[in-house]
């Protein structure tokens, strides 16, 4: 690998070092966050910064807490001893449940992968290689040279730990073993009945926003569980073929048209009492957010968010905790779909009123309503509610060009808004109790400022590389729909000389790409470096421009998604003189690389070669809530996921096609990939095939980086 490529794989793209996972706590007089100790330090230890000094404390070093195992050492949940020749991240194992869960909220750091604060935020309880930890942060010693608290304290648990979560006051701890839902001190609360409690269940954690199943109630004495029955759903199956002497891996997925998971939830009281919540399951299946009211309005209350199948319609739900007994606070509903990118709503504001996400008539931007009445119009875009502050609503909102964010104030009575944080680039916020985390990102990198109420200011340390480019894309909206684009020439271009092009794209609902964060720049100022012009296409479907735009792949992805990227790509040439449309590649991974595969698939005319990575090739089988969310049933729907299927199309590739897949990727099943080749090969077409074993959805570990090395390679050959 050269420089760059190297740099990237060792500092996790440029994230090792940086602080993440922020949390207030003790009424925002604490912030705790996870950091490594710099560039090249994998492994995150917990942090705390205390809002009255400034002053950082390190809480729990992992490495004291878990030193890594020897060859042939029992570590983890794993039952015999490890073998030699495992990569770092299968010989020190992590439990079976976290390690999938890390996978859902894409998570690569090692150490400390994330903690859970109590009710009062003074002490955080987390996992590390299934063993449980306890820390204590006290803020009267917190500028102390010794550092605040207590050393941390491992707690007795009955099996390896996963996902822990203290009481109000850090006195009792929750936290999953062996799918079994148990306290400590305690023991198990849960029922042996066959099912899965206190877990998120795969649609949950991957589509919906929640990663968690077990809940705390204010007063610390009583639990909301997740109670998960798989039984209906199908097993999939992974083996390691460079290690066969290890057992093949299984787990429930459900599949387009398949069976969900059954999820239930129940109040399980300390004096072991069980009250079901009860509502209309069959026709909300989806717990998309569930938890306890802490306001002063209602104390004891259990919220909970459900959505039907097709997601069509969403329910915020009162629940009694002694009955179980539900009600009806709002109802948000869209003919095509209910977007989920609005985080933060439905929601009970202080005052007892609903806070929902709206669209504006014409769906020309996504807004909010407080008990139904808008709050917002056309020139605000929401993008995420993210608490009151001054008894005004924080929001992140886009203003201008959707690749930038800025923070405002709304009045919740007129909607009159005040801007917090509105400058360039990628601004968001966090607060608790009138202190502020306020983070930009854009060009010049990551700057985060803590702001306190009497207007004090901290910076909390990033200690990672720093960017090796400042990336300043030509950003410009093209077509009749704005298609959002961005273009990345090599460092030191030469006007006049003719580039061939490289479009590197994700192109899929809930991701955009071309955003002002500059750490997404970096590989494709590399890849515009090794002689490219790169393109960046945010297609109708993605998000952030306006709900007509998102909700344009209703129905359909392959039509909408391939029509914007060619008439995108036509508009920059005419623009640009520099592209060569004479040879075009395009690459992509997930969503990303079923866009690449479509294009040299169905326009050969326009793309010249494709690398198309984890591409999911027939919508058929891949996961319910996302699919059905856009497409419909299979069973309904039929001719709109064969339009959008790759395999029919196998006989007509006449371009070079580099096919990549991990073998141990649980998103996108490695039988997407190979049902393709299969295909191609079926039809005599010749293509490449790239399986990696052992590599996951993520391809964490530096193994991006050596496919790039590899596709660079394909590049250059195909295009001349």
């Amino acid at each position: 690998m050269d420089d760059f490529l190297r740099l990237s794989a060792d500092t996790a793209r440029f994230t090792y070092g940086a602080p993440r996972a922020f949390a207030f706590g003790d009424d925002g007089r604490l912030l705790w966050f996870l950091r490594s100790t710099g560039p090249a330090d994998a492994s995150d230890s917990l942090w705390v910064l205390d809002t009255a000094t400034g002053a950082e404390t390190r809480l729990a070093d992992p490495r004291q807490l878990c030193p890594p195992p020897g060859p042939g050492s029992r570590v983890g949940a794993r039952s015999g001893p490890v073998p030699d020749g495992l990569p770092d991240d299968r010989r020190y194992a992590l439990p079976l449940a976290e390690r999938r869960l890390r996978e859902r909220i894409r998570l690569v750091a090692a150490g400390i992968g994330s903690y859970a604060l109590s009710g009062d935020g003074r002490s955080a309880v987390f996992a590390l290689h299934g063993r449980l930890h306890r820390v204590t942060a006290d803020t009267a010693g917190a500028a102390e040279a010794a550092g605040p608290g207590r050393p941390p304290e491992e707690l007795p648990t009955a099996g390896p730990a996963f996902d822990p979560r203290p009481n109000a006051d850090g006195s009792r701890t929750a936290y999953v073993t062996g799918d079994a839902l148990h306290v400590t001190p305690g023991g198990r609360i849960s029922p042996d009945d066959g099912a899965r409690w206190g877990v998120a269940e795969f649609a949950a954690a991957e589509e919906l926003g929640r990663s968690r199943g077990h809940w705390w109630s204010p007063d610390g004495q009583t639990l909301l569980a997740a109670r998960v029955d798989e039984s209906a759903l199908q097993r999939r199956w992974f083996t390691d073929p460079a290690h066969p002497e290890l057992p093949a891996e299984d787990f429930a997925y459900p599949e387009a048209g398949g069976p969900n998971a059954d999820v239930q939830l129940w109040v399980l009281g300390p004096s072991g009492t069980r009250v079901r919540v009860d509502w209309d399951a069959e026709a909300y299946p989806y717990v998309s957010d569930a938890g306890w009211h802490a306001g002063e309005t209602a104390a004891g209350e259990i919220l909970l968010t459900v959505q039907d199948r097709l997601q069509r319609t969403v329910l915020l739900l009162s629940a009694d905790p002694a009955t179980g007994r539900t009600r009806e606070l709002s109802r948000t509903e869209h003919p095509r779909w209910v977007d989920p990118m609005v985080p933060g709503t439905p929601a009970r504001l202080p005052d007892g009123r609903m806070l929902t996400a709206a669209d504006t008539p014409g769906g020309a931007a996504r807004g909010l309503a407080v008990d139904g009445v808008p709050l917002t119009g056309d020139g605000i875009q929401v993008r995420r509610a993210a608490g009151v502050h001054g008894g005004r609503l924080l929001v992140e909102v886009g203003l201008r060009d959707p690749s930038g964010q800025q923070v405002l104030l709304l009045d919740p009575e007129t909607g009159a808004a005040t801007p917090l944080a509105d400058g360039p680039g990628v601004n968001s916020v966090l607060a608790d109790a009138g202190t502020l985390l306020l983070t930009r990102a854009d060009a010049d990198g990551i700057r985060r400022t803590v702001r306190t109420p009497d207007g004090r200011e901290f910076t909390p340390a990033d200690l990672s590389q720093p960017l090796p480019y400042r990336v300043v894309p030509v950003l410009e909206r093209v077509t009749e729909h704005g298609v959002p684009t961005a273009l990345v020439l090599p460092r030191g271009h030469v006007p006049g000389r003719r580039l061939p092009v490289l479009v590197d794209a994700y192109g899929g609902p809930g991701y955009q790409d071309v955003s002002a964060e500059p750490r997404r720049w970096q590989a494709k100022q590399w890849w515009a470096d090794q002689g490219f012009a790169v393109v960046t296409v945010d297609n109708r479907g993605t998000p952030y421009v306006s709900p007509a735009f998102t909700h344009a792949v209703y129905r359909g992805f392959s039509e909408v998604t391939l029509e914007d990227q060619v008439a995108a790509l036509h508009a920059l040439g005419a623009r640009h003189p520099d592209l060569d449309l004479g040879r075009v590649g395009v690459r992509g991974w997930s969503y990303g690389g079923y866009l690449a595969a479509l294009a040299v698939l169905r326009r050969p005319d326009v793309f010249h070669a494709a690398s198309a990575g984890a591409a999911p090739t027939d919508f058929r089988h891949y996961d319910t809530a996302y699919t059905e969310r856009y497409l419909g049933l299979p069973q309904e729907e039929p001719g709109v996921y064969e339009r959008d299927s790759l395999i029919p199309d196998a006989p007509k590739l006449t371009r070079p096609l580099l096919l990549t897949t991990g073998l141990a990727d649980d998103n996108v099943h490695p039988s997407h990939t190979l049902r393709l080749s299969r295909a191609l090969t079926d039809a005599g077409r010749p293509h490449r095939l790239l399986a990696l074993p052992g590599v996951t959805h993520m391809t964490p570990g530096g193994t991006r980086e050596k496919v790039m090395a590899l596709e660079l390679e394909f590049f250059r050959e195909v295009l001349g």
